[in-house]
Parts: C-alpha cells; sequence; structure tokens
C-alpha cells in the first residue's frame, strides 16, 4: 500500500466569505439540470465539463477533468473544487490581475465568481467548511467525479439563477511565471501560490440534457478565457479559514 505524504500546513477555515449550508428548498418534485464547460485560467491547460442532475433537494454532479497538474511532493496534486455563488456568475479574464504577476490569484479572482456554495468532495462534508478538505478532493492530472449528495438552499438558487460557478484549483508552477511561481499563496503564506491558484473555470447553465455534453473543452486549451469572474470564488471560500490542519497530498481513487 502506498504511504500518504503530507505536507503540513495550517488549513484555511472558511469564515466571513462562505455560506453555511442550509436545507435545500426545492420542492420533491423538481428535476432539473445545469452543465459547464470547464476552461483553463492562469495557463494551467486543465479543462473539463460539468453537469448538475438536481431531484428534489439531492444534486448529482458528475464531472470529467484532464491536464491538471499531476504530481506534487511525490504524490498526486490536490485539486480542490467547488461551486461558487454570490459573484458576478463569471470567471475572470487576465485584466483581473491586479499586482501585475501574470496570474489572476484567488483574492483577485473573487469578484467574478464568489464565495464557496459547496465544496465537491470524494466523501462526506460538502460544506464551505471542507473548503481545503484536500485529503478528500481528486488528484493528479485526469479525473472523473461523481456525487450525489442533499443540495443547500443557496447553491440551489445560484443554480437557478445561472449564476453558479464551478472551480478547480491547484497549478503545476513549472507553467506560471517565474515571479508568480515563486511567491506564496495569497491565502495563507505558508501555502505555495500553486497549490491554491483557480486552474479552470465554468458558469453553470441550465438544460434540459439528461446526460453529459459530448467533447468537453478543448484540452490543448492554454490561454484564459470567459469574462472575468470565476476564478475569484476559491478566494471567498478560502480568505477566512484559518484552522489547524494539513495539506494532505496522497493517492486516492479517481472514482471513475
Amino acid at each position: 500500500m502506498r504511504k500518504s505524504t503530507f505536507l503540513a500546513v495550517p488549513t484555511l477555515a472558511l469564515g466571513a466569505l462562505t455560506l453555511a449550508a442550509a436545507p435545500a428548498s426545492a420542492h420533491a418534485e423538481d428535476m432539473w439540470s445545469s452543465q459547464a464547460t470547464l476552461n483553463t485560467l492562469n495557463n494551467s491547460g486543465t479543462t473539463g465539463d460539468v453537469m448538475v442532475d438536481v431531484h428534489g433537494t439531492e444534486a448529482t454532479v458528475t464531472m470529467n477533468v484532464t491536464g491538471a497538474a499531476e504530481t506534487f511532493m511525490d504524490g498526486p496534486f490536490p485539486h480542490a473544487q467547488h461551486i461558487h455563488i454570490h459573484g458576478q456568475g463569471t470567471c475572470p479574464g487576465p485584466e483581473a490581475d491586479a499586482d501585475g504577476d501574470g496570474v489572476v490569484n484567488t483574492t483577485e479572482g473573487h469578484p467574478s465568481y464568489g464565495m464557496i456554495g459547496t465544496s465537491l468532495t470524494l466523501e462526506g462534508d460538502t460544506s464551505p467548511d471542507s473548503g481545503l478538505a484536500v485529503d478528500r478532493f481528486p488528484g493528479g492530472s485526469a479525473y472523473t467525479y461523481e456525487r450525489t449528495f442533499e443540495l443547500d438552499a443557496a447553491t440551489a438558487e445560484a443554480l437557478q439563477s445561472g449564476t453558479a460557478v464551478v472551480v478547480v484549483h491547484g497549478v503545476d508552477p513549472a507553467k506560471m511565471p517565474a515571479a508568480a511561481a515563486e511567491k506564496m499563496s495569497d491565502l495563507d503564506p505558508s501555502l505555495p501560490a500553486a497549490a491554491t491558484l483557480p486552474a479552470a473555470c465554468g458558469t453553470l447553465t441550465a438544460s434540459q440534457m439528461g446526460a453529459m455534453p459530448e467533447g468537453g473543452a478543448d484540452t490543448g486549451v492554454t490561454q484564459e478565457t470567459g469574462s472575468g469572474a470565476e476564478t475569484a470564488a476559491l478566494g471567498g471560500g478560502l480568505l477566512a479559514a484559518v484552522a489547524g490542519g494539513a495539506w494532505a497530498l496522497r493517492r486516492r481513487a479517481a472514482r471513475a
């Protein structure tokens, strides 16, 4: 059995900029879907597609992600992923790079995609409190994610209004400008900037489809796409979270 590799750091506790989960207000008979194409942010090369099927108060999320950062400290690179809400409902463009270091960090992207509404973990809690529970997120360069969970009211509202945004985090430092790669995270100086940098983003739009869209995003895309909002959502969820914890890097099942 492989041994887990851990890089101990303070966990970014989620506070004022995150929303507490609340019971979904959807009626039991409600059935609808939203989908998004995940486009590359910060020249990460990460792309994918997402489908959210809602049945009453439950949501089933299916994601396909490729081109993501592969390894870190001899383990699979963990990719925190969330549905962000209460922002502009868009993904940030290069113009969001306020400090001119060549990347849009989580703080700079926050106005576009908002705060964490739902943490797309592999197991356990899906609230904003699990925004950096990296040992419960997928890892590696490519993965398929599928999970059914109780949908909170705030995320359901954002899905219905078309302002919910999916963001995947974690960028290979080799794909970052040298100046940015040498920085620590804007969320916590104990973390490398690459660990929390937004890597892919897509706005969820209402759909009558019952299956994932064919094709998805072009995995060769390396330029930032979309208008300015989705990258910043992690910032909202992560900025206020600084409780004790560990940056756990271990191989987990990709849940194909």
